[in-house]
């Protein structure tokens, strides 16, 4: 029965945040409102990403040595570099795994 309601809360909550994505009528949106909306994805990112790796589980800064630091450093340079978001995904977990197997 819990799962019937863990359901339902997603489906609510999927359609309220759906709605408004596909019931707003682009063309009424002014020049400005849609090059800033281009921004949020960018805006959006980091702040889910940053603390999942900065910080650990008590929400203290992690050492240097943390090896989630250094493969999202090299995850960070090769999207800079080759502007691709799969290549850099990929990079970052390669790196990610070879650093805990060569670390521990």
């Amino acid at each position: 029965m819990i799962w019937f309601w863990i359901f339902v809360a997603g489906l609510i909550t999927f359609f309220t945040r759906y709605s408004m994505i596909a019931f707003i009528d682009p063309s009424i949106l002014s020049k400005n409102t849609k090059k800033v909306l281009t921004y949020v994805p960018s805006a959006v990112f980091p702040a889910i990403i940053f603390p999942a790796v900065f910080l650990n589980s008590k929400g203290l800064l992690v050492s240097i040595e943390n090896p989630q630091i250094w493969a999202f450093m090299i995850a960070l340079i090769i999207g800079f570099f080759f502007k691709n978001i799969l290549l850099t995904i990929i990079s970052g977990l390669l790196s990610f795994w070879l650093f805990i197997f060569w670390l521990s």
